[in-house]
């Protein structure tokens, strides 16, 4: 996937305002050079709806932290691989110290990509399915606040209606927002913070 990447000094030598959550050697780069960026890859989607199922009572540093043993256990994110995962490798997955042993998490990925692939086949690609709810363009907005930013939306809520009707798991309003922001669908990111801007530019 592709990546910008931002000096982290501005033109006079100051620092540049990013929303309050981006701190430290993991957040910051995420925040930088992935969060609200547009995606349009399946598979990219698809590893952003397994580590937030993962992440559903945990923080996203934790698992940020686990990205890539993740990206090595469901073989690079491929979900036409990961829907033929059978018991043996829940199994294997279950072992490794790298992931969040949660049983049900584990299994609604699997379940998940079943899903994704029987969307494809449907409906072309998850990436049309999910980008035809905003028209094709991002959702821009416009907090001052990281407390104005919502946790759901009844863009998120409509989403995780439809998403469980076609069999997809953990797929509740928070974690469907949590993706459209991750995947720029909706750009969160405050209006102080230079990557609002940037992303609302662009």
């Amino acid at each position: 996937m592709g990546r910008a990447r931002h000096d982290a000094t501005g033109e006079r030598g100051e620092r540049p305002v990013r929303c309050p959550w981006a701190t430290g050697p993991w957040l910051t780069p995420y925040h930088d050079e992935e969060w609200g960026v547009p995606v349009h890859d399946d598979r990219h989607h698809f590893e952003h709806l397994v580590l937030e199922g993962a992440q559903a009572g945990l923080s996203w540093l934790t698992i940020l932290k686990r990205r890539d043993a993740y990206r090595r256990a469901f073989r690079g994110f491929d979900p036409a691989v990961v829907a033929r995962f059978g018991p043996a490798e829940v199994r294997e997955l279950m072992d490794d110290p790298g992931l969040i042993r949660n049983r049900r998490k584990i299994e609604s990925a699997v379940t998940n990509a079943a899903a994704v692939c029987e969307l494809q086949t449907r409906a072309g690609s998850f990436d049309d399915f999910l980008w035809e709810r905003v028209g094709g363009r991002p959702m821009v907005n416009s907090w001052r606040r990281v407390e104005d930013v919502p946790a759901a939306t009844p863009l998120s809520e409509s989403l995780s209606r439809d998403l469980r009707r076609l069999g997809f798991r953990f797929v509740g309003p928070i974690v469907c927002y949590s993706h459209l922001q991750s995947v720029g669908i909706v750009m969160d990111h405050l209006t102080a913070c230079f990557r609002h801007a940037e992303l609302a530019g662009a």
